[in-house]
C-alpha cells in the first residue's frame, strides 16, 4: 500500500468538512472494550524507513518463498505459472484505476472486460451464464446455498464431506445469521468420495446438496446420478471448483446437470499472494439468473446501432433497496477478475487444455514415484492434479519437518481437521506444472529419511 502523507491541518480541514469534532468521533460504533487505549506492548511507537525496511526484510526472510523450494501446497489455493504479460497489461492505468462499474456510461472498457470474463466462466464451468466475480470461493460457495433457498423456499443445505472444511466454516458462520440448516460431515481416507450417501440424504426439505470437484482429497466423482437425484426432490446441486484448471480436461460440473457452479479462479492469472486476494466464479443455469448475487454485464446496441456493454443486473444492496439485495456481501474483484480473463485469453482453449494436460502427468509421474516409498500408500487412484497420501505416522510433524528441510511437501489433514485422530496420517499434495521431476524426487528421498 502506497504511504499517504497527512498534515494535521490536512486532517483538520477533513474533520471539519464532515462536521467530526476529532478522529476519535468516528469511531464511536466501535465498543469501548475494543478500542486500544495506549501503544501496543512490543511495538516502538516508532522508527526510522530505514530500519523499519530492515525489520520487514528480515521478517520476510524466515518465509519459504514459493517459487524457490519444492512446493507440493494445494487444497484450495494453487502455484501456477502466470505469465508476465498479465501483471503487464492489468498495470495499465485504465484497468488498474478503474475499480468497479459504478458508471457504467463511462466504463465502457471495464464492462466489456467482465463481459468477456462472464463467458469465459460460464463455459469453463459449463452453466448457462455467469456473473462478473465475486469475492473469492468460499463465500460465493455460501451465496449459493443462500441462492438455492431462494429459488426452492426451502433451508436446509447438505454439504458433501469433500468439501473444504474452511468453505464448510464460512457456511456454518453464515447460517448462524440466516437460520439456515447446514448438514455437514468429516470426510475418510478412502478412494470413493460420499456421492451414494448424499443422494439418500435428499429429502422434500433440502434445498440443496453441495458438493466440490475434484473434492478436499483430490477425487472426481460423476455428478450426473447426483443431479438426477436432486432434479427428482426438486433440490438444486451446488458443484465448489477449487482447481478451474482440472476443468480443461474433465466434464464441467454444468455439463453433468448442476445447477449451481461456483469456484475460486485463483489458478488463473491471479497467483498465490500469501491467500488473497483471490477471485470467486459464479455460474447457474439461466433461469435462475434472476436470482443470481452480484453484477451481470449484457451487451446491446446504442441509438447509433453502435456496439455496447451495460450492466443488466445489479441486485446487490448499493443499487436496489437493502431487503430486496439478493446479496449484502458480494462484490466485483474486477483487477484479479481482469487477471483471470487476460491469462484465459492467452492460453485459449488448446493451452488450457495443454495445461491441464500438463498438471496430471505430472501428478501421476509423482504418484508413481511416491507410492514407491515405504510407509507411503495413494488413498485416491482417480485424480487431477492433486491426491492424497496416506502415511504411516501422522502428517502434520511430518510437513514441519520436511518445511525444515526446505520442502514444502503439501497440506496435512491433521491441520485442516484438527483432533481428527482417523484423518491425521492425511497428506494432500498438489503438482503442478511448476513442479519439476527433481522436486518429486527430492520429496520422495526426503520421505524415504523421515518415514524409516
Amino acid at each position: 500500500m502506497r504511504y499517504l502523507p497527512l498534515t494535521d491541518a490536512d486532517r483538520t480541514d477533513m474533520l471539519r468538512v464532515i462536521g467530526a469534532p476529532s478522529i476519535d468521533t468516528l469511531f464511536a460504533d466501535v465498543p469501548e472494550a475494543a478500542r486500544l487505549d495506549g501503544p501496543i506492548e512490543g511495538l516502538p511507537l516508532h522508527a526510522s524507513e530505514l530500519s523499519v525496511e530492515r525489520h520487514m526484510a528480515a521478517l520476510a526472510r524466515q518465509n519459504l518463498v514459493a517459487g524457490e523450494v519444492p512446493f507440493f501446497l494445494g487444497c484450495g489455493a494453487y502455484r501456477h505459472h502466470v505469465p508476465a504479460s498479465v501483471d503487464h497489461l492489468i498495470q495499465r492505468g485504465e484497468f488498474l484505476t478503474a475499480y468497479t462499474p459504478y458508471q457504467p456510461e463511462i466504463a465502457q472498457g471495464t464492462l466489456q472486460m467482465l463481459f468477456e470474463f462472464q463467458t469465459q466462466v460460464a463455459r469453463l464451468l459449463g452453466t448457462d451464464v455467469a456473473n462478473a466475480s465475486m469475492y473469492d470461493g468460499s463465500t460465493a460457495c455460501w451465496e449459493a446455498i443462500v441462492m438455492a433457498r431462494r429459488v426452492t423456499r426451502r433451508a436446509k443445505a447438505i454439504l458433501s464431506n469433500g468439501l473444504h472444511p474452511h468453505y464448510v466454516s464460512v457456511a456454518t458462520t453464515m447460517a448462524k445469521f440466516t437460520g439456515d440448516d447446514v448438514h455437514a460431515s468429516l470426510p475418510e481416507l478412502a478412494p470413493e468420495g460420499d456421492i451414494d450417501a448424499l443422494i439418500a440424504a435428499i429429502d422434500d426439505e433440502t434445498s440443496c446438496v453441495v458438493v466440490q470437484y475434484p473434492d478436499i482429497l483430490g477425487r472426481i466423482a460423476d455428478l450426473s446420478a447426483l443431479a438426477a437425484a436432486c432434479q427428482a426432490k426438486k433440490a438444486l446441486l451446488v458443484a465448489v471448483v477449487t482447481e478451474p484448471v482440472a476443468l480443461g480436461v474433465i466434464r464441467s460440473p454444468g455439463e453433468m446437470g448442476a445447477d449451481i457452479v461456483v469456484g475460486e479462479g485463483q489458478s488463473l492469472g491471479v497467483g498465490l499472494q500469501f491467500g488473497g486476494p483471490y477471485v470467486g466464479l459464479f455460474g447457474c443455469k439461466e433461469k435462475y439468473v434472476r436470482q443470481m448475487p452480484g453484477r451481470l454485464c449484457g451487451e446491446t446496441v446504442d441509438a447509433q446501432g453502435k456496439r455496447g456493454f451495460v450492466l443488466t443486473l445489479s441486485t446487490r444492496e448499493q443499487h436496489i433497496r437493502r431487503e430486496k439485495a439478493t446479496s449484502n456481501i458480494c462484490t466485483n474483484s474486477g483487477l484479479c477478475a481482469l487477471a483471470f480473463s487476460i491469462h484465459m485469453t492467452l492460453l485459449g482453449e488448446a493451452g488450457l487444455r495443454g495445461l491441464a494436460e500438463a498438471n496430471h502427468l505430472a501428478a501421476s509421474a509423482a504418484t508413481d514415484r511416491l507410492a514407491q516409498v515405504p510407509g507411503v500408500e495413494l488413498v485416491t487412484p482417480t485424480f487431477f492434479n492433486e491426491f492424497t497420501l496416506k502415511l504411516s505416522k501422522e502428517a502434520r510433524p511430518i510437513v514441519r519437518e520436511l518445511a525444515d528441510r526446505r520442502i514444502l511437501a503439501g497440506v496435512s489433514l491433521g491441520r485442516l481437521y484438527p483432533g481428527v485422530q482417523a484423518l491425521e496420517r492425511g497428506l494432500v499434495v498438489a503438482v503442478t506444472e511448476t513442479a519439476t521431476g527433481d522436486d518429486v524426487e527430492q520429496l520422495a528421498a526426503a520421505l524415504e529419511e523421515v518415514l524409516a
